[in-house]
């Protein structure tokens, strides 16, 4: 079982489009220091079929450069069996219109809040039913494994999470379970366990105890500081404020993942355009890699 790393950056991507700070200024000049990302997402599964976890605006140029999401077996053909959205967030559900040219209805796994957001306040899947359509299947968030047909010996488990939904759902500011998921896929060949969870803003009880569970963990990696975009004078609001737990500081995501075990691999995904640890170079980067924390890049694979 692999998981592919379409994507790695958080929304906007690196270099974002509009934006001119050090980092982006950096990748757009050729810094050797500096890798190019698209915006987060990840393929489970192969060699031929693949649960698709996360739609960015990327879509495109990510199913381009990872030549096993299309095996050719017919003129019209995909490696991707069902998408699955972690929220409703634009980042993480535009590429879904991508997928428009599908001759079957898209099998599409989201939470019951997911799903009212992306009909409601931003209603791509109403959309949609003007194209190919979309075979809603509801994710259960009360702990109980489930499978994603066409997609064999993948078990997963999904769990809500402390975050937020997307500005124009209904409860921005009052989040209800099931806004934001974090996922454990299992292999159940091999019994390998990942832990994804892009957008994650607190370490609750259940994530902690699931953490000590798994082979590998692939978690938010979005801001270094939780005044980040402050001081850099991008917004208002600090990295907790809108459902991201920095990595650096007391209780931070670093500070969490030193007291996992040392066999447990440590990932991090969702990296903002603003944030130091993009400059292999920076004192940032190296405290990542002296903690044993990976920082994901498109088309890394991690096999369990």
């Amino acid at each position: 079982m692999t998981l592919r790393v379409l994507g790695s950056g958080a929304g906007g991507g690196f270099p974002q489009w509009n934006c001119n700070c050090v980092q982006c200024t950096a990748v757009r000049a050729g810094s050797p220091h500096h890798r190019a990302r698209t915006q987060s997402s990840i393929a489970v599964g192969g060699p031929d079929d693949w649960l698709l976890v996360n739609a960015s605006p990327d879509i495109l140029t990510q199913l381009q450069r990872s030549p096993a999401l299309q095996p050719a077996r017919a003129v019209r053909d995909t490696g991707i069996a069902a998408v699955l959205l972690c929220d409703g967030q634009i980042d993480h559900s535009t590429g879904l219109y991508m997928l428009r040219e599908r001759g079957t209805p898209l099998p599409l796994w989201t939470t019951r809040p997911a799903f009212e957001d992306l009909s409601q306040g931003n209603p791509i899947l109403r959309v949609l039913s003007h194209y190919c359509g979309v075979d809603w299947n509801e994710l259960p968030i009360d702990g109980t494994s489930f499978s994603v047909p066409g997609v064999a010996g993948l078990r997963l488990t999904a769990m809500p999470l402390d975050s937020k939904p997307a500005p124009y759902s209904p409860h921005r500011e009052r989040p209800v379970p099931g806004d934001n998921i974090g996922l454990v896929f299992e292999n159940l060949r091999t019994g390998g366990r990942v832990f994804y969870a892009p957008g994650l803003g607190e370490i609750s009880p259940l994530v902690w105890e699931t953490l000590g569970t798994v082979d590998a963990v692939m978690v938010d990696g979005t801001f270094w500081t939780d005044d980040e975009m402050i001081r850099l004078g991008f917004s208002k609001k600090t990295a907790r404020d809108i459902g991201h737990l920095p990595q650096s500081g007391p209780g931070g995501m670093l500070d969490w993942l030193a007291r996992l075990p040392a066999s447990t691999r440590k990932l991090l995904i969702h990296i903002n355009n603003t944030n130091p640890i993009l400059d292999e170079s920076s004192p940032e980067r190296r405290a990542v890699e002296a903690a044993g924390v990976e920082v994901t890049f498109d088309g890394l694979e991690l096999t369990f």
